[in-house]
Parts: structure tokens; C-alpha cells; sequence
């Protein structure tokens, strides 16, 4: 029996981040506040109610509401009108694990309406038995409770679990939620079980090895 796989959504299935710019550009610019590529790239990946404030600090939580709102139906409209492309290797894993019995989630900081837009544009909406967004949780990575959640719902213990990330602060997560993870990083400074620059470079155990790293057969 196979364990889990619980994905990470932007930076690791899809290479999202011009369209999460464009957005978060001109939401700002709606509120007359200029942003830089720079500030962006600094809280890629972040929750948006993490995010605002440190662009707006004095923002109430019904600003912060609004602007993350606005933000994201800009960025929805640029994957339906632009689709989106899968990074390379992503869709094929996400299939061949489906084939091999495997469970999968998508683990993820976005809202859900993001995710299932994001999923349908890369031809994959059917392949993951669970998944948690941005509403589901109270806390954002590096805390765990986004991937201790996905293992719930999938009904798996954490230690049959793998994550996929692309950024420091899932791998965090996944560590101090107790699971495997392999870390997609073109630069390789990633402190994952596993590192590659990219999904197309995996071994074909790769999965199943971590799971017996960890005592466990695959």
C-alpha cells in the first residue's frame, strides 16, 4: 500500500508567479500604492493577510479583505484569459502516482477558488483527493497545520506522507508536521529529504524511497 503525496500549488506544480505579480501590481496601484517586483518577490507565497500588512500597516481587516480579494479575482481572470502551463514533470507525477495508487492533495496558501481554476487550466482537477486552501486554515506555513490537515482528510498518518515544495517555509512545515519532503529549487538551496531543480529530475522511487527512510514500505 502506497502512502501520500500532498502537493504544494505555485512554484511547484505551475511556475505562477508573473500572473501573482501582474495581480498584485495592479491591485495596489487600484489603492494608489506603487509595489515593486522586489517587495513582491518577498512575500511570494505567503498568505494574503500576511502579505497586506506589511504593504499597507495600517490597514483594517476589512481593507486587508478587500485589496486580497481584489488581488486575486485580477489573478483569475489572467489564468483564464492566459491559461497556465504545468512545470516540467509535475503533470506526469501527479498521473503516474495516481496509477501506482498513491493519495494526493493539494496542500496550499491560495484560495480555493485559485486552486480549482489553477488545476482545471493544467488539465488536472481529478486527481487529488483532498484540498486545503487558504480558508481552511488559521495559520500559513512554516507552521504545519495546512499539511497535518491534507493528511486528515486523505486519512494518512503523517509519517506516509511526502511533501512537494518549492519554498523554505513549506519545507519547515512539512518537517515540524512530521513527513517526508522533497524540495523543487532551481538553485538547490532547499533543506528538503530531497532536492532537485526540477520534478523531470526525479528518480522513479523517489516517493517510495522516503517512505522507507522512514521504516515504512511503500
Amino acid at each position: 500500500m502506497s502512502g501520500a503525496v500532498l502537493w504544494d500549488l505555485d512554484g511547484t506544480l505551475v511556475d505562477s508567479e508573473e500572473k501573482h505579480w501582474l495581480s498584485w501590481r495592479d491591485a495596489m496601484a487600484a489603492e494608489g500604492i506603487p509595489l515593486t517586483r522586489e517587495q513582491f518577490l518577498a512575500t511570494f507565497g505567503l498568505r494574503n493577510d500576511a502579505i497586506v500588512p506589511r504593504w499597507v500597516p495600517d490597514a483594517s481587516p476589512d481593507k486587508i479583505r478587500h485589496i486580497g480579494e481584489s488581488k486575486e479575482i485580477l489573478y483569475r481572470q489572467l489564468v483564464r484569459q492566459q491559461g497556465l502551463e504545468p512545470l516540467p514533470g509535475a503533470a506526469e507525477w501527479v498521473r503516474r502516482l495516481a496509477k501506482q495508487g498513491w493519495l494526493q492533495a493539494i496542500a496550499s496558501s491560495a484560495p480555493r477558488e485559485n486552486v480549482h481554476v489553477v488545476l482545471e487550466a493544467i488539465g488536472l482537477p481529478g486527481c487529488f483527493q483532498a484540498i486545503v486552501s487558504a480558508e481552511d486554515v488559521t495559520h500559513g506555513k512554516p507552521d504545519p497545520q495546512v499539511f497535518v490537515l491534507a493528511s486528515e482528510r486523505l486519512k494518512t498518518p503523517p509519517s506516509r506522507c511526502v511533501v512537494v515544495e518549492d519554498a523554505p517555509a513549506g519545507v519547515e512545515a512539512a518537517q515540524r508536521g512530521g513527513m517526508a519532503s522533497i524540495g523543487v529549487r532551481r538553485n538547490g538551496s532547499l533543506k528538503a529529504d530531497l532536492v532537485v531543480s526540477s520534478l523531470a529530475d526525479l528518480p522513479a522511487d523517489a516517493f517510495t524511497r522516503l517512505l522507507k527512510a522512514n521504516g515504512l514500505s511503500g
